[in-house]
């Protein structure tokens, strides 16, 4: 490798879209983050103790913990999985994604689909994305949205419509309890915060990705990943699946209190499971595609390029070997002409299997599981677990 070569890939390898922005800074001065990203368990306790622990004491003093009104504040599935289980995984997704995407980013100077005279404007993509990603009008602009708007789209969109430990129903209105008061307005928006963090964060990425892809990329039709090389961009899902569970599990909640509370029915709800499954595939996956022109390509002209060889090989092939124009004491047994005919053949088989996309199957089962795991636990509230084996003993016996 190059000196070149050698710099540029220092520069990926340092590269980070998460690792910066005011909060970061905030969170460098306050000690909760040691450079990367260190740090991560004691970022989710203390996040998580402010925007859950409260709610803890002031529904306990208010006689909402267990008892007192429909949904206590112990019993509500939708709260706890937000503040316990989303935003956890949210933070912890960030030394994830953080390792993951360096790793894959310097896999286009490893492979070399980054030719060398490129390398300066792969260098400039890095450099445009951080001074995006340290932007503060981007940063403060969320947080201005989640402080005026977020807590009341929630409670908008969101609430349940009945007395709970954050709210007692009345003719007039909803009237909000003190615990019912921070969330609304420290839980909520820093959850929402957190979360619009994320998609700014990825769309960093995929207008990187974009970037990239505008390049005169390298790519080999006759890679054995059937995407040119460009493969190993499908352990992405594998990257995000902490922000994929926390997205699934959110509407799992959410769906416990309406099943378990209003007397909904989960079939009721696979619009909207649907729905989070296409959202998550385009968040994970859509960046991606950006590639699928670059591929059709390579691909067809691989298919050109490989046609043509094969053509001329297998002429050359038939006029010695069955019009008879090879010498006469060569065998046919052991001949490499027969080899290389197969080795061709495999060659050209693996250019016509491209895909027109940068993922695989097994990206796309693994990110089905990943959607599916939070909410297979709301199955038993169709079946009871008896029926469930006896439903499985059905099928496999």
């Amino acid at each position: 490798m190059t000196r070149q070569s050698e710099s540029t890939l220092a520069k990926t390898e340092e590269f980070s879209f998460l690792a910066g922005g005011p909060l970061y800074q905030f969170l460098l001065r306050v000690g909760l983050v040691k450079p990367p990203l260190d740090r991560a368990g004691m970022r989710i306790l203390v996040i998580s103790t402010l925007v859950w622990a409260p709610l803890l004491v002031l529904t306990l003093l208010n006689g909402r913990l267990l008892s007192g009104v429909k949904i206590p504040f112990l019993y509500d599935f939708e709260v706890h999985v937000r503040l316990l289980v989303s935003i956890p995984l949210l933070v912890a997704a960030e030394v994830i994604v953080h390792n993951r995407t360096k790793a894959i980013l310097s896999q286009f100077l490893e492979r070399q689909i980054v030719r060398p005279a490129l390398k300066p404007r792969f260098e400039a993509i890095f450099a445009s994305a951080m001074r995006l990603r340290n932007s503060s009008a981007v940063e403060f602009g969320l947080i201005i949205f989640v402080l005026l708007g977020g807590g009341l789209m929630w409670r908008a969109l969101l609430g349940l419509q009945s007395d709970t430990w954050y709210a007692t129903a009345t003719s007039s209105g909803a009237v909000r309890t003190p615990a019912g008061y921070w969330y609304q307005f420290v839980s909520v928006p820093i959850a929402q915060f957190i979360m619009l963090r994320w998609y700014f964060r990825i769309f960093i990425w995929a207008r990187m990705l974009r970037q990239i892809s505008k390049l005169d990329l390298d790519l080999v039709a006759t890679h054995p990943d059937a995407s040119c090389g460009l493969g190993f961009l499908g352990g992405i899902v594998v990257a995000m699946m902490p922000i994929l569970l926390a997205h699934s599990s959110l509407l799992s909640g959410y769906l416990a209190n309406r099943i378990l509370y209003e007397g909904a029915k989960l079939p009721d709800y696979y619009p909207e499971i649907g729905a989070l499954a296409l959202f998550l595939f385009l968040l994970a996956l859509g960046p991606l595609c950006v590639f699928t022109p670059s591929l059709l390509r390579a691909k067809r002209l691989g298919l050109h390029k490989y046609g043509r060889l094969a053509s001329d090989y297998v002429v050359g092939f038939d006029r010695k070997w069955i019009d008879g124009q090879r010498s006469p004491d060569e065998p046919l047994v052991g001949s490499s002409d027969i080899q290389s005919l197969a080795d061709l053949g495999n060659s050209f088989a693996i250019v016509r299997s491209v895909t027109p996309f940068a993922f695989g199957r097994n990206s796309l089962i693994g990110l089905a599981v990943i959607i599916a795991l939070p909410l297979l636990p709301l199955g038993l509230t169709m079946f009871s677990p008896q029926e469930l084996v006896l439903r499985l003993l059905k099928i496999l016996i």
